[in-house]
C-alpha cells in the first residue's frame, strides 16, 4: 500500500479491497476449479475454514500445514506431498505460493473425488465425503465437525481477500457420516463444553503441583484441525480446552485434574485454553470467542480460587521457558479481563470515530439505498460488522467496504471511518 495521506485527523489510503491481497488470488481459485473440476465454492470454503484465505507467508500451522489450503505434512496428513506428485510442482512452491497451493489442493480433492467415484462434480452437496477425507481428521466425529463447518461457510458465502462467493442453500449428502453423531458429550469440568479427549500420549495423568495459572493460547490452525492434532498420538502436545472462532463453541480435551502439555516446564500448575486462529490475523478473534473464553476462564478461576488478574491469567508468550508469541498483539487483554471479571463492555475493536460532516447512513450498502440518518460531524459509532457493497469515491478516496452501524441501524461507507485500513481490522464480515 502506498504512503498514507493525511486528511485532518485522518490518515488513510482507501484503496479497493482487492489491493489488500494479490489480485491473482480470486483468479487462482477459478483456474484451479476449472482445471481439476472441483466446485469453486468447495475450494474457497475449505480455504476459509482453514486460514481465512491467508497463506501466512509460508509459515506452517501447528500441524505443519501450509498455505491458504493448509496442505499438510505430518504422520497422518500428507496432502503436501500428494499435491506435489499430482501437479509436478515442488514442495517449496506449493508451501509458499498461493496460486500453486490452491492448484495443489484442487488436484488432491480431484484425486479423492475420483477414488470416491464422484461423477456429478457440479453438485456441491455431493462433495461431503471428499472434503471429510481432505481433512484427514483423527476420527469420524472430528471429520464431521470439520466438514460441517466448510458447508456452513459455503451456505453463508465468503467475502475476504478479494475473493467472493455468494450464499447458497446446501443439503450436504453425508453418506457414511450420516450415522456419525456430532460431538456432544458433556465435558467433565465445564458445563456446556463438549468432551472430546486428546490422545493419552499427549498429556500426563494427574498433577505434581496445585493449579494456579490459566494460559491463553492461539492454535495457529483451525478448530477442527487442532482437535484432530491433539488426538494424534504423535503430536506430543495438548491443551485442556479449544474454543471456536465463529460462535465460541468450547471443546474440552484434557481433564483439569490432568497435566496437558502446552507450556513445557510450566505444565504442572497451569490450565491451557487454545483459541482458533492465527496470531497475526485479528479476524479470528471474534466477540463470540472473547465472551465464551472469558466465561470459561471465570468459571475455572472461581472454582479453583484463582485470582482473576493478569498475574494469574497469562498469555503463552508470558510463561517462563517458552519461545511462543501467542496470543500476540492482536489479542485485546483489557477487554478480555473486563469480561473475565464480569463486566459487559462494548467490544473496543468495534468502536470508531467518523470524520466529515453530513455523512449519510443508508438502509443497505448501496448508494441507491434510502438514507436512514445523517451524521452531522465526527461521531463515535459501534460497528457490528462490515460488508462489501457499492464502490464509493469521496474526498479523493475510493472504497467498497461498508460498516453496519448498530446504533444508527444502517450502513456507512468505510471512507468516513477514522482508520487507515479500507477494511477495518478485527471487525467481522456481515
Amino acid at each position: 500500500m502506498s504512503a498514507l495521506l493525511a486528511v485532518g485527523a485522518l490518515a488513510l489510503t482507501a484503496l479497493p479491497s482487492s489491493a489488500a491481497e494479490p489480485p491473482s488470488l480470486s483468479k487462482a481459485f477459478a483456474t484451479a476449479a476449472a482445471k481439476y473440476d472441483v466446485p469453486r465454492e468447495v475450494l474457497v470454503g475449505v480455504a476459509y475454514a482453514e486460514t481465512h484465505l491467508d497463506g501466512h507467508n509460508g509459515e506452517p500451522s501447528q500441524a505443519n500445514g501450509y498455505g491458504v489450503m493448509h496442505l499438510a505434512s505430518n504422520n497422518v496428513n500428507q496432502t503436501l506431498s500428494e499435491a506435489s506428485k499430482l501437479t509436478g510442482l515442488p514442495i517449496a512452491k506449493l508451501s509458499k505460493d498461493n496460486t500453486s497451493n490452491i492448484l495443489g489442493a484442487a488436484a488432491v480433492l480431484d484425486a479423492y473425488a475420483d477414488q470416491a467415484r464422484l461423477t456429478d462434480r457440479s453438485d456441491v452437496d455431493k462433495w461431503y465425503g471428499v472434503i471429510a477425507k481432505y481433512s484427514h481428521s483423527a476420527d469420524a466425529p472430528t471429520a464431521r465437525l470439520y466438514t460441517d463447518e466448510v458447508y456452513r461457510i459455503i451456505s453463508r458465502g465468503v467475502n475476504a481477500a478479494g475473493v467472493t462467493t455468494q450464499p447458497q442453500q446446501v443439503a450436504p449428502e453425508r453418506g457414511a457420516y450420516t450415522k456419525t453423531a456430532p460431538l456432544g458429550t458433556a465435558a467433565v469440568d465445564y458445563p456446556g463444553a463438549i468432551w472430546n479427549p486428546a490422545s493419552t500420549s499427549n498429556y500426563r495423568v494427574g498433577r505434581t503441583a496445585a493449579i494456579s495459572t490459566i494460559v491463553v493460547h492461539v492454535t495457529q490452525g483451525s478448530y477442527a484441525g487442532t482437535i484432530s492434532w491433539f488426538k494424534n498420538p504423535s503430536a506430543k502436545v495438548s491443551a485442556h480446552y479449544v474454543i471456536r472462532s465463529s460462535d465460541g463453541e468450547v471443546t474440552q480435551m484434557v481433564a483439569e485434574k490432568d497435566t496437558a502439555w502446552h507450556v513445557r516446564t510450566e505444565n504442572p500448575y497451569t490450565i491451557g485454553i487454545e483459541h482458533e486462529g492465527w496470531v497475526d490475523q485479528p479476524s479470528w478473534f471474534t466477540d463470540a470467542m472473547y465472551r465464551s473464553s472469558a466465561a470459561l476462564t471465570r468459571n475455572i478461576a472461581d472454582r479453583r480460587g484463582i485470582p482473576k488478574d493478569r498475574a494469574h491469567i497469562k498469555g503463552h508468550s508470558e510463561m517462563p521457558n517458552n519461545d511462543h508469541t501467542d496470543p500476540g498483539p492482536n489479542w485485546n487483554w483489557d477487554y478480555y479481563m473486563q469480561l473475565v471479571n464480569g463486566g459487559d463492555p462494548n467490544p473496543p475493536q468495534y468502536n470508531f470515530t467518523t470524520w466529515g460532516s453530513g455523512v449519510n447512513v443508508r438502509s443497505a450498502p448501496k448508494l441507491s439505498a434510502s438514507v436512514v440518518t445523517t451524521l452531522p460531524g465526527p461521531t463515535r459509532v459501534f460497528v457490528e460488522c462490515q460488508i462489501q457493497g457499492d464502490t464509493v469515491t469521496a474526498g479523493g478516496y475510493t472504497n467498497n467496504w461498508w460498516s453496519k452501524l448498530r446504533d444508527q441501524k444502517g450502513y456507512m461507507t468505510n471512507i468516513y471511518i477514522d482508520d487507515p485500513n479500507p477494511k477495518l481490522p478485527g471487525v467481522p464480515e456481515c
